[in-house]
């Protein structure tokens, strides 16, 4: 079970990185990969970066770390918080390319769940 969540906290860190990292630091590569991002200023799109790359720290350093664990299925929770609000964003927008927004909840819902039931020793 501990390496299946690692491999997921991994895949789901990879794309929240790049997610995140376009929106903080590639402003321009961001406009050209998502066109909401013309639409939303400028602000408010590095601070969703700057926030899914911190959730990426927490993801992985307090488990790797093995200083705070507990915070590692608190940041998968703020993760998919995160993915929900930006598919209700694209869904309200009546964008249908929603399915990574998906993925990230899943894929962070199953890694909290998971790190917390071996968190109470089950």
């Amino acid at each position: 079970m501990n390496i299946v969540l690692w491999v997921l906290q991994i895949v789901l860190g990879a794309g929240f990185l790049y997610s995140g990292w376009l929106k903080a630091f590639q402003l321009d590569s961001a406009r050209a990969a998502w066109s909401w991002v013309n639409d939303v200023p400028q602000g408010v799109v590095m601070g969703i970066g700057i926030a899914e790359l911190l959730g990426v720290l927490g993801l992985i350093l307090p488990m790797a770390l093995r200083i705070l664990p507990q915070l590692t299925p608190l940041a998968a929770m703020g993760l998919a918080a995160a993915a929900c609000s930006g598919l209700v964003f694209h869904l309200l927008r009546g964008e249908s390319n929603v399915w990574i927004n998906i993925i990230f909840i899943v894929l962070a819902a199953i890694i909290a769940d998971g790190r917390f039931r071996l968190l109470q020793g089950g």
